[in-house]
C-alpha cells in the first residue's frame, strides 16, 4: 500500500493540535515552537503533495478509500485535483506566518492559574483549523467533507470569542460583550447554513444511493442516475447556500466583518484567507460537479448577488472608519469577483476564480498582518488615530503599501492576473455584469489608497512619534508574502498551468464551452 499522503498532510497538524495543547502550563515558549515545527513540517509536507500531482493525469489524484460507515454507504475517500492542490498549499503556506505573527497574542491572557493554558491553546486551535480546511480540500465523500466544513466553526468560535483582538476603545467589558457577538454570529450563520446543507445531503443520499462525488458523477455520464429538475435544484440549493454563508456572499456576509474586526489579526487572516476559501472551492467542486443543470439556472441570480457583493463591500470600505473593517469589506467585494468567476461558466473566469482565490489570501494576509504590527504599537484600530506613520516607520509603511496595492489588484502583482481572468471570462459572456464589475477595480483603489493617505501620509501624530520599525520576526513573517506578491505577478505560469486542466474538468461537468470570440483573428 503506498504511503496516505493526504491522510498524512491533514492528520499532523491534527496531531500536533493535541500534543500542543497537552504542554504544559510553564512551557508556553516550547508551545509556540512546537506549533510553529509542526506547521512547517505540514508545509513540507503539502510541497510533496504538488510535486506528486501531475496536472496532466487523472482528474482525482494521490486517492485514498476506506469503508467507513458502510451501512450508509460512507467511506473516507480523499483525492485531489489541481484546485485542490493549490489551496492545500495557500493553506499550509500561510499558518506559519499565522503562528508567528500571532506570536504573543495569548500572553496578555496568561495568569498564575496552572490549570488555564491560553498559550497552548491558541497555538493548538490554529492547528486545529489547519487539519479541518485541509482535508475539506481533500475530501471526495460528500458526508466526509460535510463533518470537517461543521467541525471548522468549533475551533474558529473559541480563537474569535476567547483570544479577540485588544486594540478596543472602551471598557474590558464593553470589547468583551462585542467579542462574543461576534463569535456567537459567526457560530449561528455558519451552522444554519450548516443545517441547511446536511438536509441537502441527506436529499442526495435518498438520490443517489452514496455520497461518493466520483461515484455520482460517473452515475451522471453513463445515464444511470437521473436527477428530476426540482431535486437537483432544491439540492443545489441547499448545498449553495451553506457556501455562500461560509464564502461569504452577500447577503448572507454580515458576520464577515464582525468576526474579523473582533478576532486578532492573524485570526482575522486565517478566516478569510483560509477558511472562507472552502466555500468558493466547494461552490466549484460539488455545486458545479454535482448539480450541473441546477448551477446553469440559478446562475443569472448568483452573478446578480457577486455583482451587489462587489460593489457593496468595495463602497462599504470607502467609508470604514476602523482599519480591519475595511480589510473586511474589501474581501467581501473580492469575493464577489471570485464567485462572478466561477458561475460565468468559462474557462477563463473559473481558472481567474481559481487563482483568485489563492492571490487573494496572500494579498489580504500581507495587507491584514501589517496593519496588525500597526495596531499592536498603538493599540487602536481607528484610521483617524494614524498619521505620518511613514516618516517613523518607513519599511512598515512600505509593505503596508505594497500589500495594499496588491488589494486594488495593480498590474505587476499577483492579484491583478487573477481579476484580468476573472473580468475577460465574464465579459465573454455576460458582457453587462462584467462592465459592472469593473466598477468595483475603481472603488477598490479609492479605499486603499485613502486608507495609506490618512495613515501613512500627513503631519507625524504625536502618538506615533515613537513608533518602532518592522522587527526581525515581523519581517520574516511579511517579507516572503510579498515576495510572492511579486513573484506570481510577474510569473503566474506554474499556477496556471497547476489549475487550468481542473477547470477544464468543471467546465465539462456543467457541459459548457467557452464562446466563440466575435472576430476573426488576423492571419
Amino acid at each position: 500500500m503506498s504511503f496516505p499522503l493526504l491522510t498524512a498532510t491533514a492528520a499532523l497538524p491534527a496531531v500536533g493540535a493535541i500534543v500542543t495543547a497537552a504542554v504544559p502550563a510553564a512551557r508556553r515558549t516550547a508551545a509556540k515552537w512546537l506549533a510553529l515545527l509542526v506547521s512547517l513540517a505540514t508545509l513540507a509536507l503539502a510541497v510533496t503533495v504538488l510535486v506528486r500531482f501531475d496536472p496532466d493525469g487523472d482528474r482525482y489524484q494521490l486517492t485514498e478509500s476506506r469503508a467507513w460507515i458502510a451501512d450508509f454507504g460512507v467511506r473516507y475517500e480523499l483525492g485531489v485535483d489541481g484546485i485542490g492542490v493549490a489551496l492545500i498549499g495557500l493553506t499550509a503556506l500561510l499558518i506559519p506566518f499565522i503562528i508567528l505573527a500571532g506570536w504573543h497574542d495569548a500572553d496578555p491572557l496568561e495568569t498564575k492559574s496552572s490549570r488555564w493554558r491560553p498559550t497552548q491553546g491558541f497555538f493548538a486551535l490554529i492547528l486545529a483549523v489547519e487539519a479541518m480546511v485541509i482535508i475539506s480540500f481533500e475530501a471526495t465523500d460528500v458526508f466526509l467533507f460535510y463533518i470537517f466544513f461543521e467541525a471548522m466553526l468549533i475551533p474558529m468560535y473559541f480563537l474569535i470569542g476567547g483570544f479577540g483582538d485588544r486594540a478596543h476603545a472602551g471598557s474590558d467589558e464593553n470589547a468583551s460583550a462585542q467579542r462574543s457577538y461576534a463569535a456567537v454570529k459567526f457560530l449561528l450563520y455558519n451552522l444554519v447554513g450548516g443545517l441547511i446543507m446536511l438536509a441537502a445531503v441527506i436529499g442526495l443520499y435518498v438520490v443517489a444511493g452514496n455520497f461518493s462525488l466520483q461515484e455520482i458523477a460517473e452515475a451522471r455520464a453513463n445515464g444511470s442516475l437521473d436527477m428530476a429538475t426540482n431535486t437537483e435544484r432544491w439540492l443545489f440549493l441547499g448545498f449553495f447556500f451553506a457556501f455562500a454563508v461560509k464564502a461569504p456572499l452577500w447577503p448572507l456576509h454580515t458576520w464577515l466583518p464582525n468576526a474579523m474586526g473582533e478576532a486578532t489579526a492573524p485570526v482575522a487572516v486565517l478566516i478569510t484567507a483560509v477558511v472562507d476559501k472552502v466555500g468558493t472551492f466547494a461552490m466549484l467542486r460539488f455545486c458545479l460537479g454535482l448539480f450541473p443543470e441546477a448551477s446553469k439556472w440559478a446562475t443569472p441570480i448568483i452573478l446578480v448577488l457577486a455583482l451587489v457583493s462587489i460593489i457593496y463591500g468595495a463602497l462599504l470600505a470607502v467609508g470604514q472608519r476602523d482599519i480591519k473593517r475595511l480589510v473586511a469589506y474589501a474581501s467581501i467585494s473580492h469575493f464577489g469577483f471570485i464567485i462572478l468567476g466561477i458561475f460565468a461558466m468559462t474557462s477563463q473566469g473559473q481558472s481567474g476564480a481559481t487563482l483568485y482565490m489563492v492571490n487573494h489570501g496572500i494579498s489580504t494576509a500581507a495587507l491584514m498582518l501589517v496593519a496588525g504590527f500597526l495596531i499592536s504599537r498603538r493599540g487602536s484600530r481607528l484610521i483617524a488615530d494614524y498619521g505620518g506613520v511613514q516618516k517613523v516607520a518607513p519599511v512598515l509603511a512600505g509593505t503596508f503599501l505594497i500589500g495594499g496595492l496588491a488589494t486594488l489588484s495593480l498590474p505587476g502583482l499577483a492579484p491583478f492576473v487573477s481579476e484580468f481572468l476573472v473580468l475577460v471570462g465574464t465579459f465573454a459572456r455576460y458582457p453587462v455584469a462584467g462592465i459592472i464589475a469593473t466598477v468595483g477595480i475603481v472603488l477598490a483603489a479609492l479605499y486603499t489608497l485613502v486608507l495609506y493617505q490618512r495613515t501613512m501620509t500627513g503631519p507625524v501624530k504625536p502618538e506615533v512619534s515613537a513608533m518602532p520599525d518592522l522587527r526581525m520576526r515581523e519581517l520574516v513573517v511579511v517579507a516572503p508574502l510579498i515576495a510572492l506578491l511579486i513573484g506570481l505577478g510577474v510569473y503566474p505560469k506554474p499556477l496556471t498551468e497547476l489549475v487550468n486542466p481542473a477547470v477544464e474538468h468543471t467546465m465539462s461537468d456543467v457541459q459548457k464551452k467557452d464562446p466563440e470570440p466575435e472576430v476573426e483573428a488576423a492571419k
